[in-house]
């Protein structure tokens, strides 16, 4: 079993990593927060006092953070993962961020020897928990192949792309037409609500024929329970739809829907939503309409 170092231990990273521990995999973690430490060293972690020194213990290097900027800080940074790394040693970063950062740090790798994936993941916390991750990587075939085994400890799909910053221009791909089906899922059913329906009865009808998706399966329920405890907040999809928008920009490629959802995003986020799960996208064209989509007759919002 490898030696794993994991850093970021949020979300999505603390499931991970005890995917991986029940595996039987080695594992040392770092994260600037000492609580989720602390639950992993007591599942069986060892404690990393740094990113340098968690790579310096470590044959693979994994990072799970928030974007672009936080992995540059903590793998090219000071004290960061690049200064402890040894030669032939492989980063693999699952974070969602600009492809372009991806090849900026894969270009830093190359030059320590360091080996570098981009391979950002979806399916949110709970396939996080479960492992049955969606893992979109980039990079060299024969790399790939040496990490695969780890990283279908924590996916249940795992597929090379590309080259480097194909996992994350993938990873945009996905991003876009999640944002997109909630938003046109938000339409339809305040649509439905405000025609009397309930929409738990129109969610049934439809679910079944084309319009049915994971994406409707998944956040549909969330919406009419009025429950958006946040497994893939609104400010970490806005985060990405901005990724998107800007890679669409730098290969002349106009997105306009992308750009019309990201809007919501920021609108929600200015409203003090950003923490909310992505599902309350849905509460944008509900604040338009001044309905609620919620089981039983409609009600006013």
């Amino acid at each position: 079993m490898s030696q794993i170092g994991f850093i970021g231990l949020g979300i999505m990273g603390k499931p991970m990593c005890r995917n991986l521990l029940k595996a039987g995999h080695r594992l040392v973690v770092y994260d600037i927060l000492p609580g989720p430490v602390a639950e992993l060293v007591e599942a069986g972690a060892a404690r990393g006092e740094s990113r340098r020194d968690t790579a310096a213990r470590s044959d693979v290097i994994v990072t799970m953070l928030p974007d672009g900027p936080d992995v540059e800080s903590a793998v090219l940074g000071a004290g960061g993962v690049l200064e402890g790394a040894r030669q032939g040693s492989i980063v693999v970063d699952m974070s969602s961020i600009s492809p372009m950062v991806s090849q900026k740090v894969a270009a830093a790798c190359a030059e320590k020897q360091v080996e570098f994936l981009d391979a950002p993941v979806s399916g949110g916390e709970p396939k996080a928990v479960d492992g049955t991750l969606a893992i979109m990587a980039g990079g060299k075939a024969e790399v790939f192949e040496k990490v695969l085994p780890v990283l279908q400890q924590m996916g249940s799909s795992v597929t090379l792309t590309g080259p480097v910053g194909a996992g994350n221009v993938t990873k945009l791909a996905n991003q876009i037409m999640v944002a997109c089906n909630i938003a046109a899922m938000g339409e339809a059913l305040v649509l439905a609500t405000r025609a009397g329906l309930d929409p738990e009865v129109v969610f049934n009808a439809v679910k079944g024929g084309l319009a049915g998706s994971t994406v409707l399966n998944a956040k549909a329920p969330m919406v009419i329970a009025r429950n958006f405890k946040p497994g893939f907040r609104i400010r970490l999809h806005q985060k990405d739809l901005r990724n998107a928008l800007l890679a669409g920009e730098s290969l002349k490629v106009g997105l306009p829907l992308t750009s019309l959802v990201q809007q919501m995003l920021m609108s929600l986020m200015n409203e003090g939503k950003g923490d909310l799960d992505h599902s309350a996208i849905v509460t944008f064209i509900e604040g338009m309409a001044g309905i609620e989509v919620k089981k039983g007759k409609a009600a006013e919002a």
